[in-house]
């Protein structure tokens, strides 16, 4: 019997923070492993960082990989990414687009930690 993630279950509601700071809900409406897919909803908080999700998104669109890469460290950062039980998610890559949804890779281990 195959288990289902209780995380990639549509409707749960992921978090993103800046510091002690909620500036983002992500409504999940679907998975498509490795990537999660949601509606955004931004709170106060979330301007500060918007520019840096358009630029990213742009460093995508353009293959420009190395600057996507920078946009994804400075990101990731800057914020922390919660669970739908609030506990932090230890990696992540957010991919926020202007018309209201996202995507996300995540993993429960920081990258390294593997078989240490």
């Amino acid at each position: 019997m195959t288990k289902t993630n209780p995380h990639l279950t549509t409707g749960s509601i992921w978090r993103l923070h800046h510091g002690n700071q909620e500036i983002a809900r992500l409504t999940v409406t679907g998975a498509d492993m490795p990537w999660t897919h949601a509606e955004i909803e931004t709170l106060a908080g979330f301007e500060e960082f918007r520019a840096l999700f358009i630029e990213h998104e742009r460093a995508v669109d353009e293959e420009d990989w190395e600057q996507a890469e920078d946009c994804c460290a400075r990101i990731s950062g800057a914020l922390i990414m919660t669970f739908p039980d609030g506990s932090p998610v230890a990696e992540f890559l957010l991919r926020i687009r202007n018309d209201g949804t996202a995507a996300w890779r995540w993993d429960d281990e920081p990258c390294g930690t593997v078989g240490q």
